[in-house]
């Protein structure tokens, strides 16, 4: 039994290894020297150098990494702002209240998970250049204030369905009226949901790349992703040490997001899908 129990763990810790490599040797990378970052093969460094993370917050075009920074936390804040507000009020719509065609609508909506997201982004580019509206924040947040993410509408529907309904009457009893009950019932029970919505819509939006390198023009306005892209030149020299260091810094406020919510994720995954 005691084998068979540290096998188990020496497995676990085995695909644990694996999956943080990446992380790992990033890590180890950012603070190579130059000569090493991509011409050695070992994962330590002969010497620990902070250049690249010097080098790399002094930015690229002229422009700090700070800047970068600041850019990819006003983006990804409002996303998460804009995508738990939209989505739990049609999650709230879903799962609580009885209208003609809402199983139709819902339905729908869950249709629109297959669909690819390239194939709206040429319409919506369209109609951002006519409004004059490319080459700003608006074309990245904007669609998530119409709940556009199925995905998070559903994981809300799906906790929302397991609240009590004798809540509701109870609330309706006291005088709450449908917002009412909204507010002051059914949003604190679903915290776990809510919070599992803003954590991924939070990584989402602060590790997009390609959204972002479509509606920014502007090297000031690059978010992290598109700033890493700069230490790479085809043209001239590349500075992958500074790349690598400001890639570990980025990677920073996702793991401290993931852990500061860690357990109400946990809860609101779990719930979430039993529940209904």
């Amino acid at each position: 039994m005691r084998a068979k129990t540290i096998l188990w763990h020496v497995l676990c810790l085995a695909a644990v290894a694996v999956v943080l490599y990446p992380m790992i040797w990033l890590a180890f990378a950012s603070v190579k020297p130059p000569s090493e970052v991509l011409s050695s093969l070992n994962l330590l460094p002969s010497r620990v150098v902070l250049d690249g993370y010097r080098q790399g917050w002094e930015g690229a075009a002229g422009i700090g990494f700070g800047t970068f920074f600041v850019n990819s936390f006003i983006v990804a804040i409002a996303s998460v702002v804009a995508n738990v507000f939209s989505c739990t009020l049609a999650a709230y719509a879903f799962a609580r209240l009885r209208f003609r065609l809402s199983g139709a609508l819902f339905a729908f909506m869950i249709a629109t998970l297959m669909l690819p997201h390239h194939v709206t982004l040429i319409p919506q580019y369209v109609i951002f250049q006519q409004a004059g509206l490319v080459n700003t924040f608006v074309p990245l947040v904007l669609p998530k204030l119409l709940a556009t993410e199925a995905f998070f509408v559903f994981l809300i529907v799906q906790f929302m369905r397991g609240i009590p309904r004798e809540l509701d009457e109870a609330a309706t009893i006291d005088g709450c009226g449908v917002y009412k009950t909204f507010w002051h019932v059914v949003l604190p029970l679903a915290k776990p949901a809510l919070v599992t919505t803003s954590i991924f819509t939070f990584i989402w939006t602060w590790n997009d790349f390609f959204t972002q390198m479509v509606y920014l023009n502007d090297a000031d306005k690059f978010t992290v992703p598109l700033g890493l892209r700069l230490f790479v030149d085809t043209s001239s020299e590349s500075n992958f040490g500074a790349m690598f260091a400001m890639s570990a810094l980025a990677l920073v406020p996702i793991v401290a997001f993931f852990l500061a919510f860690q357990r109400l994720l946990v809860e609101g995954v779990s719930t979430s899908g039993l529940k209904g």
